[in-house]
């Protein structure tokens, strides 16, 4: 067996231990509004993701999905994925990881769920990369022959980090030698790592880390010199002094990105399971509606009740954010995310992630291509 295959297996089998990952019991909150749809019956539907603030007003049934009767599932994105991919399938409509999608449809063909134009997370990631302090890099362009770790090579964050590295910096993930960790530091926040994280590229060095040591052991212990992690890794955490964030002020350097590139990073899409869309073609454009709604809410408690809020200048950071970014600075919709969406979908392809390189007509379901908000 070569190296290349026995590092994979090794991998798959370290997506499926050591995390949590199992969802939790289901939906905490029922929606209270049951809107009969128009011609037919109200349909029971479950939601699964993460509570966040621009979601509240769905989960709690202040914004109901027309047509259904809604509760909320909340669950990690390791689980959520694995359900979708490899599990069960029981999750109606749930937040997805968008390469992970990607990689699936391209990758394994398939074809169980369908994507709606929304996006619960997203999130720009210069601020994702972290170097040792006694390494001398001081600069992108140092991290050139070193060694890198992560702790999950084909995730969505690294792909975009991957993708303005090369393209902004001229560091191509072939001038790197990369190290996948064995364990997670923030795998109790994130959930199980789903096969889906770890494709392996050819043509770049990739190999597992030594068991046992999760990213910041690999770190600190100086078995890389850089480490790439959407979420903030234990040393970093924990304030250990050897470990830093490559870019300083990352704020300012993610804002420039923006105003250069027009490019707000995603995460996570929300996907429909395809014999749900058969049953009730109507639904996805009606998920659409009241993610969009729901936002909105967010949108409307943040304009006037910034004094509630407990950050100091929550106020005007809302402001400076909406000068730079537009007010539906966290828009939905195709044409609103063309620019990000086939961005990520050429980085995906030219690092050997996605067999090929896909297309917003294909992943996501015909009837919310034209889906635009207010």
């Amino acid at each position: 067996m070569n190296d290349s295959r026995r590092n994979f297996l090794k991998l798959s089998a370290l997506a499926g231990v050591g995390l949590a990952g199992n969802l939790p019991p289901a939906a905490a909150i029922t929606g209270r509004g049951t809107p009969e749809r128009p011609g037919g019956k109200t349909i029971d539907l479950q939601i699964a993701g993460y509570p966040y603030e621009h979601v509240r007003a769905l989960i709690d049934g202040a914004v109901p999905v027309e047509g259904c009767n809604t509760s909320f599932r909340q669950g990690k994105i390791g689980a959520l994925n694995t359900n979708v991919f490899s599990g069960p399938q029981t999750l109606a409509v749930t937040e997805i990881g968008l390469s992970p999608f990607m990689h699936a449809y391209a990758n394994d063909e398939f074809r169980d769920y369908s994507l709606v134009p929304v996006f619960p997370l997203r999130l720009f990631r210069h601020k994702s990369v972290f170097v040792h302090a006694d390494r001398g890099i001081r600069r992108p362009e140092d991290l050139k022959g070193r060694r890198v770790g992560t702790p999950g090579y084909s995730s969505t964050s690294l792909t975009w980090i991957r993708g303005f590295l090369k393209h902004d910096y001229g560091v191509d993930p072939s001038d790197m030698e990369w190290v996948v960790s064995a364990t997670d530091s923030s795998a109790k926040d994130a959930g199980k790592v789903s096969r889906q994280e770890n494709v392996l590229p050819d043509g770049t060095s990739v190999r597992v880390g030594p068991d046992g040591k999760d990213e910041s052991d690999l770190l600190l212990d100086g078995d890389v010199d850089a480490l790439l992690h959407g979420i903030e890794p234990r040393a970093f955490v924990e304030g250990h002094p050897k470990v830093k964030r490559l870019f300083e002020d990352p704020r300012a350097v993610e804002r420039d990105y923006f105003a250069r590139t027009g490019l707000f990073p995603i995460m996570h899409a929300v996907a429909i399971r395809n014999d749900l869309i058969d049953a009730n073609p109507w639904l996805p454009e009606a998920v659409c509606n009241a993610y969009s709604q729901a936002k909105q809410r967010r949108y409307e408690a943040m304009r006037m009740g910034w004094v509630m809020e407990t950050l100091p200048w929550f106020g005007q950071e809302f402001d400076e954010t909406r000068k730079l970014m537009g007010d539906n600075f966290w828009p939905y919709g195709i044409e609103a995310n063309k620019t990000s969406l086939n961005a990520l979908f050429q980085y995906s392809h030219e690092q050997g992630l996605a067999r090929r390189r896909l297309t917003i007509e294909e992943l996501f379901h015909p009837s919310t291509l034209e889906f635009t908000e207010p």
